[in-house]
């Protein structure tokens, strides 16, 4: 794999470190709300980013059409590297999220981002750090 992946795969785990943070702020606070809103579309358009290195890199699949966040999530589950469509939903959470103008798309999601979507990043990171690369 190239040193871009390496450095990519780098920022996710760092992006994720900090976006675990969330667990322990307190969610009532605007700026934490917003902050952890920020935080996990950062986190998440880096753990699709990384999906697309190790498909082409590693699975050497590349018949993307348009290397769409959607099209990587679908090929990440054909070869495995993700496991259910729980991503398709946090996909979804993203896109709310970034037309979110008065906080309450992301007051709705804060809780599965908290409880749900940050084990799946780390159920990535893992998958990842598994492949032996």
């Amino acid at each position: 794999m190239e040193e871009k992946f390496y450095r990519r795969f780098e920022s996710f785990r760092n992006s994720l470190e900090a976006l675990n943070e969330a667990k322990t702020r307190d969610m009532s606070d605007s700026f934490v709300l917003s902050g952890t809103g920020a935080k996990f579309s950062i986190t998440f358009d880096l753990s699709w980013k990384v999906m697309k290195d190790i498909i082409i890199g590693y699975h050497m699949v590349s018949d993307f059409a348009t290397g769409s966040p959607r099209e990587v999530l679908r090929k990440a589950f054909e070869v495995n590297l993700i496991h259910d469509d729980i991503w398709m939903e946090m996909l979804k959470v993203r896109n709310e999220i970034s037309h979110d103008y008065d906080g309450k798309v992301m007051e709705e999601h804060c809780s599965k981002i908290v409880n749900k979507y940050i084990d799946k990043f780390y159920e990535l990171v893992s998958s990842v750090e598994d492949l032996k690369m």
